[in-house]
């Protein structure tokens, strides 16, 4: 097989979250404890995503997603106006450092039942990395390694005729 595919960063499993990631600068949305729901749902309808962090003095305090929102707000007729996004937002956050790898991610998101992991860089959010971010990671990381077993096979088959 191609020697490329033999170095450490063409492993999955040690793909660099910064290649994960691509080139910055990356997105990163936030919202303010005392912030509304419905704020915090406009921007999510807006920016076409289902999860903010929830960041105070450059700090994260919590995570809110559209299933916090559905379930502590929504369901317990809550009105969405008046309700801060502090009393249902997810407070013990799983944070990855940015230098970690694509196995880290995936084992973190396990452990914890998560499906999107906000990623800092010296305690400072910078960005959010989502099961669907390492999903397609996964694909063309294969696509990659079929690709060069094809062309071997072809390799193989025409030196032999």
């Amino acid at each position: 097989m191609n020697s490329a595919l033999r170095r450490p960063e063409e492993i999955l499993a040690y793909r660099s979250l910064r290649q994960i990631l691509g080139p910055e600068p990356w997105s990163l949305w936030t919202v303010g404890p005392a912030d509304s729901v419905m704020t915090a749902l406009r921007m999510m309808a807006d920016k076409n995503i289902g999860f903010l962090v929830v960041v105070e003095r450059g700090a994260i305090v919590g995570v809110l997603s559209e299933r916090d929102c559905v379930r502590h707000v929504v369901v317990a007729n809550k009105p969405l106006e008046t309700t801060h996004v502090a009393d249902v937002m997810t407070r013990n956050v799983v944070t990855v450092e940015l230098d970690r790898v694509f196995l880290d991610c995936l084992r973190l998101m396990h452990q914890h039942r998560i499906r999107h992991l906000p990623v800092v860089d010296n305690k400072r959010p910078v960005a959010v990395v989502s099961i669907r971010d390492l999903l397609s990671e996964s694909v063309q990381h294969h696509e990659k390694i079929i690709d060069e077993l094809e062309r071997e096979r072809l390799n193989v088959f025409t030196s032999m005729a």
